[in-house]
């Protein structure tokens, strides 16, 4: 009976995993219909320097104009996760109802209050305000540095904010806040001890008629953005990076078969004139035939290896499909941080099943002990990595450091549903698993591996196996670190999945090409070889990362960079589970095929 590659099998846990994730998830934009005069209540959120997005504060964590009694908002997990804490204001704002020079509030700062605000804008912070699920930007004060002799540092504070909001019928449809005709209050730096400041804070609000209509909002916003745009040669870069892909696919296909077609008929040949003498020429792989399923070391560590990255394909797939049935427009706060955590808990069952069923197969044992083991390879890690963080975030006071009862609730999701899924799916894939069926006999002893030359071992493998799949990438990556650790906003799904499934085939060709010349050089020891070519490319990944940090990117500070290098790790030990599953599926699928092409006794 031929058996399938364990990641195929379960492929198919994609379409009922993601069925249930639409279930569970909410499908509203936010749009809520009003009438003349009633109150658009404008939630404060956060405020953080403009160079380092994941380093947020509560906006009241400034001395700005606040209410008696803080109320907050009812969040929602992914909105927690993506470090909101939105808080009612005390702006009052009526439905297509113009207000002119409206006084806040009038505050008297102390000369700490002016210094922290000083520095605050020294830092370039920028406040979000978030308005009928709009989110709202600018900037909390203005700096102006001029001359070199005389040197003049000019800081000073908004405070007067212009609200111009945009509606058509009963729903809002996109709001800003402009500073355009206003003046800063000078922060004057060295006052004297004890010097206070009093400020008048005011704002006015304007509404303009628009035809856009309201499910088609998130237009609105893509099209109007706080932060600067730089992705206008998306497009022409992805077409020459799928050209490129291409034409190397199509190299490696037709050389690799060429080579093939030859061996088969040198073999056969040999096999039907009772040739004994196989290991003439420099392709050995069928001498090897009685060694080459001879099970790996490690196993059960190899099978979780095999179970997660399945899941996290399954995952992957899911995310980009609900992205592409507009799941996640910038009026869903944090949608694509809830549907993350969701599908990972569901999709538990697919590493569970995929991994006990191939270590039951290999003769595993210890059952139990691989089902631990695949529960805890990513979340163990995960955790590890999140603790130190989120240590950092909640030393620094940020809004990124999660409150106990999230952490609570993350810990019940895992133990509550994703480890038991995991044990689940383990049981069913050890009752449904089968013998290994192998094209060949193994023998008891094995055979002695030559001596080999210095561009078939294992990190020259690593190096090129982990290169190509990344060069297939590295383009699309740029643009989605621009989007996670920047100010873009990520729309092209389509790209994305066609950039998907062309990393995965070019780790699979790349799989099966080093796999073939591993064998051809009568080597047979592919089972993790074929797992760390192609798994390779989270290390190409991280060492990007760095020189995105360094060359591309403003970041700084202990905030920003514990966050971005700790979970840039986690994501590209994410990667390595996850080509390194599929390539080891390519490269099994192709021992399979080219021993069950040959006359074997």
């Amino acid at each position: 009976m031929r058996q399938e590659p364990p990641t195929q099998r379960c492929a198919g846990g994609v379409l009922w995993v993601l069925a249930l994730a639409v279930a569970v998830l909410p499908w509203t934009d936010g749009a809520v219909n009003y009438k003349q005069g009633d109150k658009v209540t404008l939630y404060v959120n956060k405020v953080g320097p403009y160079h380092n997005p994941q380093e947020t504060y509560h906006y009241y964590t400034l001395p700005v104009c606040r209410p008696k009694e803080v109320r907050h908002k009812a969040l929602s997990l992914g909105e927690v996760l993506d470090g909101d804490r939105m808080a009612e204001s005390l702006y009052d704002i009526r439905f297509r109802e113009n207000t002119e020079r409206r006084t806040l509030c009038q505050l008297t700062l102390t000369e700490n209050e002016v210094d922290q605000l000083r520095e605050a804008i020294e830092e370039l912070y920028y406040f979000e305000f978030v308005l009928d699920d709009i989110p709202i930007w600018g900037f909390v004060g203005y700096m102006e540095e001029s001359g070199f002799l005389p040197h003049s540092h000019k800081v000073g504070l908004w405070t007067h904010l212009d609200f111009n909001i945009e509606y058509n019928g009963k729903s809002v449809i996109f709001a800003n806040v402009s500073v355009k005709d206003v003046k800063p209050v000078p922060l004057e730096e060295g006052a004297g001890a004890g010097a206070e400041l009093s400020l008048t804070h005011s704002y006015s609000v304007r509404w303009f008629e628009s035809r856009l209509s309201p499910n088609r909002r998130a237009e609105r916003l893509q099209d109007h953005s706080f932060f600067p745009k730089t992705l206008e040669i998306h497009w022409l870069s992805i077409i020459n990076s799928l050209v490129l892909v291409v034409l190397l696919l199509g190299f490696v296909i037709i050389i690799l078969m060429r080579v093939l077609k030859n061996d088969f008929a040198r073999y056969n040949v040999e096999e039907d004139r009772g040739c004994d003498d196989l290991d003439q020429g420099d392709n050995g792989w069928k001498i090897i035939h009685t060694d080459v399923f001879r099970f790996p070391p490690y196993k059960s560590l190899l099978c979780a290896i095999l179970g997660v990255g399945a899941q996290f394909l399954t995952l992957a797939t899911g995310i980009i499909i609900m992205a592409l049935l507009g799941m996640f427009n910038v009026h869903r706060h944090g949608a694509i941080n809830s549907a993350a955590i969701v599908l990972y808990a569901l999709t538990s069952c697919v590493s569970g099943y995929c991994s006990c069923h191939f270590y039951t197969q290999i003769h595993g044992q210890r059952w139990v002990w691989n089902i631990i083991l695949t529960s805890t390879l990513f979340s163990g890690p995960l955790f590890l990595t999140w603790s130190v963080v989120n240590s950092v975030h909640w030393y620094s006071g940020s809004t990124q450091a999660l409150p106990a009862t999230t952490v609570l609730l993350l810990l019940a999701v895992w133990a509550l549903v994703g480890f038991p899924l995991t044990v689940i799916g383990g049981i069913v894939g050890k009752n449904k698993a089968g013998t290994f069926q192998a094209p060949c006999r193994t023998r008891n002893i094995a055979r002695q591996i030559p001596s080999q030359p210095w561009y078939k071992h294992t990190i020259v493998h690593m190096a090129i196996g982990g290169f190509l799949p990344f060069s297939a990438i590295s383009v699309e990556l740029y643009y989605i670190f621009a989007t996670v650790w920047g100010r873009e906003h990520y729309a092209l799904y389509g790209i994305l999945l066609c950039v998907f499934a062309i990393l995965l085939s070019v780790g699979a060709c790349i799989s099966v090409a080093l796999t073939y010349f591993l064998l051809s050089g009568e080597d047979y020891r592919w089972w993790w070889r074929s797992v760390l070519s192609t798994g390779s490319t989270g290390i190409f990944i991280f060492v990007y990362s760095i020189f995105y940090y360094r060359n591309r990117s403003s970041m700084s500070g202990l905030v920003q960079s514990a966050e971005f290098f700790g979970y840039t790790l986690l994501t590209a030990f994410v990667f390595s589970l996850m080509l390194g599953a599929v390539s080891f599926a390519a490269s099994l699928a192709f021992i399979r095929y080219i021993y069950n092409s040959l006359k074997m006794d």
